[in-house]
């Protein structure tokens, strides 16, 4: 049996002076582990993009701008590169340049306006584009041949926006003062009356007497109609119930083209829609036929739509001439709240430049809208369309909005070439303060990422447009606003640098996409208005502290402010609904430490994005 018998080992006996060592290796070695951790989970990701110059050679025929975007990307990655690759950075981009001319060309013997307007921008913001028609000018080209072709809508948009940027000659906008007069738009045509005007010429007595009238309510009430969305069956507790949307609609063209608001008619093109829609329109009283309807193009971030029927509207709303209405000004909503056909309600503009869109600013106001008024218009005391309604905000329920009538006109002609209206991005979150626009988060696989833009700088200029203190974020939204994917556009920063690249096509929800990808850390900034920098921690999680709290973010309204110890101890993303959630352990500073833990709550649909 002793045979058998296991020996333990010998207890091991430290002395307390190598233990206290020992502990004290271990919690350094934890406290760097902690901060390498927090550094690198707040460094930005690096794009995963091979910029090759054999790849960048080849796209110089067919994307010419995409290939000067890549280059600059080149030289921004590679700063300190090879003598052999510089000579061969210069080579292409020449390369790229003419190619990106002789395109400009091609699309100008095309009459392609749009584009050509596209690739002349793009050389401009190279500083070349020499000798080629001005904006004003392809806008104007593009105007006349729409009229021509009976394209009223677009012809008018065009050559509003034309005067806009160079005023129209009294011939141009007496031609069209006397289409939109045939038509009966007396809105438009008084638009074009004051341009002829000031260009020296005028309309005869009586139809200068006519272009400054008014419409009556009447009259406007017969260019609106309801929009019926069926989507079939749906199930509560066991119950087959009706799926309805309403919501309503007014003419702007006489072929039948109405503007509503994206979100009454989403189950149309949402391609994760699943389910049975059919979208009908219907312009009399509830006894009135339903009549069929398609939609031609929506644009998600503004909340807007077009909508085609077969049948000419008995009235049609003008578009143009619609001054910016003040705070106070009285304003008349039509449409059909719960159904209820042919409803006028009037009251004033609460509140100017409100920020719940995606992009642009919105317009507050009090007359009464209910669930059904969305996409009907607002008109002011003159008869001029001032705004679309959007109504049903659950955060800010009985509070009324309406998209302005200007970012509507902006928005028309990509939504009438069809389908999906694709915005510019440039991948910036920004803070709006005393010194100008500021860059809080550059996110990844973006054209900004590309570039390296660097956190914290603020954008002096875009697209040659001077930014200054007080420029707010809507106006550097409205320069990027009207240009396509993959058109350059040129950024100059606060530390000097002039950066050229590509903007791409906005995505649904940015910061969705970016969170995607990028760490929860880094996400505090633009969705939760946290901008976090690494800290020594006891433990092995990483730590950090607050560097600043964005005025008016969630994180401002929590109470939290700079040098707050925190860690992050949850991040999630509720999709459907919009809405993310952090989780954080705090010790609030100005509560003396105070340990707390705390979840914030954010919208995933931010206005803040360039």
């Amino acid at each position: 049996m002793m045979g058998n018998t296991r020996r333990l080992p010998a207890p091991v006996r430290v002395c307390m002076t190598c233990a206290t060592a020992l502990l004290a290796i271990l919690a350094a070695s934890a406290t760097a582990v902690s901060c390498a951790s927090a550094v690198e989970r707040l460094r930005p990701p690096r794009s995963t993009l091979e910029l090759r110059l054999d790849d960048i050679e080849a796209s110089i025929e067919s994307e010419p701008e995409l290939a000067i975007h890549r280059l600059g990307a080149f030289a921004a990655l590679y700063p300190a590169g090879r003598s052999e690759d510089g000579a061969k950075l210069a080579s292409l981009g020449e390369l790229a340049l003419h190619s990106l001319e002789a395109a400009a060309g091609k699309a100008i013997d095309e009459k392609a306006w749009p584009l050509a307007a596209s690739r002349i921008r793009s050389l401009h913001a190279l500083g070349k584009g020499e000798g080629m028609p001005s904006e004003a000018e392809l806008l104007l080209f593009e105007a006349r041949d729409r009229l021509s072709a009976g394209e009223d809508l677009e012809a008018f948009v065009a050559a509003s926006a034309s005067d806009a940027l160079s005023p129209l000659v009294a011939s141009d906008a007496l031609s069209f003062f006397a289409r939109a007069a045939a038509l009966g738009q007396r809105g438009n045509a008084a638009f074009f009356l004051a341009a002829a005007e000031r260009a020296g010429a005028s309309a005869d007595a009586d139809s200068r007497a006519w272009a400054l009238g008014q419409d009556s309510a009447a009259d406007m009430i017969r260019g609106v109609a309801t929009v019926w969305v069926d989507r079939g069956i749906r199930i509560e507790k066991g119950l087959g119930l009706p799926d309805r949307v309403i919501g309503s609609a007014f003419f702007v063209d006489k072929r039948g083209l109405l503007v509503t608001n994206y979100h009454v008619i989403a189950s149309e093109v949402d391609p994760e829609y699943e389910g049975y829609s059919r979208l009908y329109v219907r312009l009399g009283d509830d006894a009135s036929a339903r009549i069929p309807a398609k939609v031609v193009g929506w644009d998600r971030a503004l909340d807007l739509a077009v909508l085609k029927v077969e049948l000419v509207g008995e009235y049609v709303f003008s578009l143009l001439g619609g001054a910016n209405p003040l705070v106070g000004d009285r304003v008349f909503a039509i449409g059909s709240p719960a159904g209820l056909e042919k409803t006028v309600t009037a009251g004033i503009v609460s509140a100017a430049g409100r920020r719940f869109l995606q992009l642009g600013d919105a317009l507050q106001i009090d007359a009464a809208v209910n669930h059904g008024n969305s996409g009907g218009p607002v008109v002011d005391e003159k008869g001029r369309t001032v705004g679309v309604v959007f109504a049903g905000i659950e955060q800010f329920e009985g509070i009324n909005f309406a998209v302005p009538a200007r970012r509507l006109a902006a928005a028309l002609p990509a939504m009438t070439r069809g389908g999906k209206a694709e915005r510019p991005w440039l991948g910036l979150t920004v803070d709006e303060g005393r010194n100008g626009v500021q860059i809080i988060y550059v996110a990844p696989g973006t054209p900004a990422a590309d570039q390296l833009f660097t956190e914290g700088l603020f954008l002096k200029s875009v697209g040659g447009v001077l930014l200054d203190a007080k420029s707010l974020i809507p106006e550097a939204q409205d320069i990027l606003f009207p240009r396509r994917p993959g058109e350059l556009v040129a950024v100059e920063l606060s530390d000097g640098k002039r950066l050229v690249l590509a903007v791409a096509a906005r995505p649904p929800l940015p910061l969705v996409t970016a969170a995607k990808v990028d760490s929860r850390e880094r996400m505090a900034a633009p969705l939760f208005g946290l901008i976090l920098s690494p800290a020594s921690g006891s433990g092995l999680a990483p730590s950090f502290s607050v560097k600043k709290v964005l005025r008016g973010s969630v994180a401002d309204e929590a109470g939290l402010s700079e040098n707050d110890p925190v860690e992050i101890r949850g991040f999630s993303m509720d999709e459907e609904n919009g809405i993310a959630l952090l989780d954080l352990f705090v010790k609030k500073r100005r509560m003396g430490y105070l340990e707390t833990m705390m979840r914030l709550p954010a919208l995933l649909d931010s206005p803040d994005t360039l």
